[in-house]
């Protein structure tokens, strides 16, 4: 039997669930996955043999990035068209709601406008208060919501947040959706874990690089952080953490983090996958897919998917 937690410990659980992201259990292999656009392409598994090249020099760049936060600023200057898919399940893996939308966000000068050109919901999506069903859902609105109507902030992504509560754990989702590698204070068993390019997390990893193809012309970089086979399964909570770097220019476009954590408290497995793609030599989001499944102290099981496509950029 579960122990029963404080809110705010279970809201740090969520916010990391929620942005911390193969399927390794047969409940989610045999889900509906809403992801069917492909973008990259290995190179006939083409190992890089370089001498310019080696893992520390992936690692530092991984490290250091901060381009990925930069295109999600980079977007509140923009208008575009966004395709929004959200999937629910109930504990049979069977689709238990279904949100659906499409949005052309425009903007002119500091004035922007957000118009629903397709808006469609059904199944079980909400609460008798108008609030959606799933804790996951709401995170999701906030985070996607907040920057089609308002933009990232201009603040630093790894600075602090303010005493208040919100700022705070508003501060934990940036770095751990931004920054991973990083160790992120402040959430319960899983904070030592985050930092897995510290000499004591290296132990449980191994390191692949390779050469690829993202949308079929541009060269790349595929940088793999994985857990070793002899690795105890809650030694680590990032299973894997993959990361795609232009070949020209070192720059990020790519990002995906497979997460999962059992214990007495927590059960987790979940993904999350991030690409980006140029625009007047900026990197914009292009794509953002999420598989997956929680279960915390006094909530019910939680399982929900979602695709994301954003296009047609224009200043």
């Amino acid at each position: 039997m579960k122990t029963s937690v404080s809110a705010d410990f279970r809201l740090l659980l969520l916010a990391f669930t929620f942005l911390l992201l193969p399927f390794s259990s047969k409940a989610q292999q045999s889900r509906f996955n809403p992801d069917t656009i492909r973008t990259f392409t290995l190179d006939s598994n083409i190992v890089i043999r370089s001498h310019r090249l080696n893992v520390q020099d992936f690692i530092d760049a991984v490290l250091a990035d901060t381009g990925f936060y930069q295109a999600f600023r980079n977007m509140k200057r923009y208008s575009f068209t966004a395709e929004n898919y959200i999937y629910t399940y109930d504990k049979n893996n069977h689709i238990s709601g279904k949100i659906s939308r499409k949005i052309r966000r425009t903007t002119n000068g500091n004035q922007h406008r957000v118009e629903y050109l397709a808006k469609r919901d059904s199944g079980n999506v909400y609460r008798k208060n108008g609030k959606y069903q799933l804790y996951t859902v709401n995170m999701f609105d906030f985070i996607f919501g907040n920057a089609y109507n308002a933009g990232y902030g201009t603040g630093d992504m790894k600075a602090p947040g303010k005493d208040n509560k919100d700022q705070s754990y508003r501060s934990k989702i940036k770095k751990l959706l931004f920054s991973p590698g990083h160790r992120v204070d402040g959430i319960p068993f899983i904070s030592n874990k985050t930092e897995i390019f510290s000499p004591d997390m290296q132990q449980f990893y191994d390191y692949q690089f390779a050469r690829g193809k993202y949308l079929d012309t541009i060269p790349v970089y595929r940088f793999r952080v994985v857990q070793k086979s002899s690795t105890q399964p809650n030694d680590v909570v990032i299973k894997e953490l993959t990361t795609i770097f232009d070949i020209k220019t070192f720059r990020i476009l790519g990002r995906y983090v497979n997460l999962q954590y059992h214990n007495l408290f927590i059960d987790l497995d979940v993904q999350m996958n991030t690409e980006l793609l140029k625009f007047n030599d900026e990197l914009l989001p292009a794509k953002i897919t999420y598989q997956g499944d929680w279960d915390i102290p006094l909530h019910k099981e939680e399982k929900a998917s979602f695709l994301i496509v954003q296009k047609d950029y224009n200043k």
